[in-house]
């Protein structure tokens, strides 16, 4: 049962995903944008896993803040719905990186000092934290130097 929302719940990502990369690729520099988020995505990835690897620290002590942050991202782009604010938007996918970028130091902590022992819900929990600071990240850009044609 768990297999299968799993796959069920990817497949999910995936239409999102594409319908979101199929709007980047309507801008004339819609490759270099996608080129860049998943660049700064590894970046970000890359540089807080050699944080959370490195250092004695234990980031547990974020996760009811990062809780907290998630859910007023979520009932803001509730919001945004229907309010329809475009520097709402803005402002909901800079928090966004943020939040998810705080979410990878958290979880591969988690995973590092022995907090985590299930690694499945460990690996779609780093998922969804890349996830969503690649999706944040292209918002971010095409919104700022997104060239339509």
């Amino acid at each position: 049962m768990g297999v299968v929302l799993l796959l069920g719940f990817t497949f999910f990502m995936g239409l999102m995903l594409s319908r979101i990369l199929q709007v980047a690729l309507g801008f004339s520099n819609g490759g270099s944008l996608i080129a860049m988020a998943a660049g700064g995505t590894g970046v970000i990835f890359f540089s807080l896993a050699a944080v959370a690897t490195v250092t004695k620290k234990d980031f547990s002590f974020l996760g009811k803040f990062l809780l907290i942050g998630m859910i007023v991202v979520l009932l803001a782009a509730v919001a945004n719905i229907f309010f329809q604010i475009p520097a709402l938007s803005l402002t909901i996918s800079a928090v966004a990186v943020m939040v998810f970028s705080a979410y990878i130091l958290y979880d591969i902590s988690r995973i590092v000092n022995g907090g985590e022992d299930n690694y499945i819900s460990a690996t779609l929990a780093v998922y969804l934290d890349v996830y969503n600071v690649f999706v944040s990240l292209l918002n971010l850009l095409m919104a700022f130097s997104g060239e339509r044609d």
